[in-house]
C-alpha cells in the first residue's frame, strides 16, 4: 500500500484499478492516503474513479467469456442455480452495476454481469456512478473531517 501511496495518482489508478479486480485490498485507503499527502481532492476522486471502474469493468469482461459449462464443471454450480440467479439479474439488469462499489460481493456482482450477458454501455454507466459516488463519499469526509477520517481504517 505505501509503495503505491508514493507512486501518487498513478499509484492510486493502479490500486484502485486492482483493488476493483479479485485482489482483495481497499481503494479506499489509497485514496484517504493520497488526500492525507496533499493531493488534489477533486483529481484524486477523478483518478481513484477511473481506475476502480476500468478494473470492474475488466471484470465484467472477464465474465463475459466465461461459458455455462465452465462453471458447472468447476465450481460445481448446477444448470438449475445458474437459470435462478439469471431470472434475478435479469429482473434488475445492468441497475445491479450500482453495487459494484460493495467490498467483497462487488467483484462477484461485475463477473455476473458480463456472465450474464448484461447490456455493456448501461453496466458502464451505471458502474461508473456507482463507484464514482463512493468515492465522493470519502472525499467530501475526508474535506469535511480531515485526517481524522484515517481513524475510520484503523
Amino acid at each position: 500500500m505505501e509503495i503505491l501511496e508514493q507512486l501518487g495518482f498513478f499509484g492510486l489508478f493502479i490500486g484502485s484499478f486492482l483493488a476493483a479486480t479479485i485482489i482483495p485490498f481497499s481503494s479506499d485507503v489509497l485514496l484517504v492516503g493520497i488526500l492525507v499527502a496533499g493531493a488534489d481532492p477533486f483529481v484524486s476522486l477523478g483518478v481513484a474513479t477511473a481506475g476502480n471502474w476500468l478494473g470492474g469493468m475488466t471484470s465484467y469482461y472477464i465474465g463475459r467469456i466465461g461459458k455455462w459449462e465452465w462453471i458447472e464443471k468447476w465450481f460445481k454450480v448446477s444448470e438449475e442455480k445458474l437459470r435462478r440467479q439469471k431470472s434475478k439479474i435479469d429482473k434488475y439488469g445492468a441497475l445491479l452495476a450500482l453495487l459494484t462499489w460493495l467490498p467483497f460481493v462487488g467483484d462477484v456482482f461485475a463477473i455476473g454481469l458480463g456472465f450474464y450477458r448484461t447490456d455493456a454501455v448501461k453496466t458502464a454507466f451505471f458502474m461508473l456512478v456507482g463507484k464514482g459516488l463512493r468515492f465522493l463519499f470519502w472525499v467530501m469526509l475526508y474535506m469535511r473531517f480531515g485526517e481524522a477520517v484515517l481513524d475510520l481504517f484503523s
